[in-house]
């Protein structure tokens, strides 16, 4: 019996999954768009908590300590980056995000085709967004940005960026709400719990779409938290 026994625990034992066949599936959902489609699949899940009286866009910056795809030097971190812009709903929920764009643009850098592809993405989930305060910061005020809104029928709700004039800019004042742009605080609410993910908090991957994938697990942990907590 003692024999058996040992032979039990040492030759019998369930074979741990090896840790390539892990990331040779997660680089392989990256790449065809599964993790995408997670994503999707958990904001219709909660469709009924959403809130789209406002939507609030916002970037995060990334140090990428290997460098890889859509990486370079950022002054302001003082290291090599790579950035994201999510855009959550008014309670928080990440409904659409920009691909990954290197960190020595600005976060207004080709911004109108991201915006249009998130609004369209937005539309294709049948998510009603038509009359919604779009909240940016001043760094996305430019005149592709807003015109983009209201072509999609959302209110841009932009604060001027003076752009070192020392007088006001001519013309009709623009449309600015301070109170509904207060509450865009919960953007970096949802940035702080994306943080918790330490495979997101400094990036290690060199594929954009890996980098995606990996964003897209925790976007979709963070829109389902409630749910899962219950």
């Amino acid at each position: 019996m003692g024999a058996i026994t040992n032979r039990q625990e040492s030759g019998f034992r369930k074979k741990e999954i090896c840790y390539s066949a892990v990331y040779h599936h997660f680089f392989k959902w990256s790449h065809d768009n599964s993790l995408k489609n997670l994503w999707k699949n958990s904001i219709l899940t909660i469709r009924d908590n959403l809130n789209f009286s406002e939507l609030n866009l916002d970037g995060t910056h990334t140090l990428a300590k290997k460098g890889g795809e859509s990486v370079a030097y950022q002054g302001r971190k003082k290291g090599k980056t790579s950035n994201i812009l999510p855009i959550t709903d008014a309670n928080g929920f990440i409904v659409a995000s920009t691909g990954i764009i290197a960190g020595n643009h600005n976060d207004a850098y080709n911004l109108k085709p991201h915006l249009q592809a998130a609004f369209k993405e937005i539309k294709r989930m049948g998510l009603p967004v038509v009359g919604a305060y779009f909240n940016a910061d001043m760094a996305f005020d430019t005149k592709d940005a807003r015109k983009t809104c209201f072509n999609h029928g959302l209110i841009p709700n932009i604060p001027e960026n003076k752009r070192n004039r020392k007088g006001t800019k001519r013309g009709r004042k623009r449309l600015f709400n301070a109170e509904v742009y207060k509450r865009r605080f919960c953007a970096e609410r949802t940035f702080a719990w994306v943080d918790k993910y330490k495979r997101l908090l400094i990036r290690f991957e060199r594929y954009d779409a890996c980098f995606l994938g990996a964003h897209f697990i925790a976007f979709s942990m963070i829109n389902l938290r409630h749910i899962l907590d219950d």
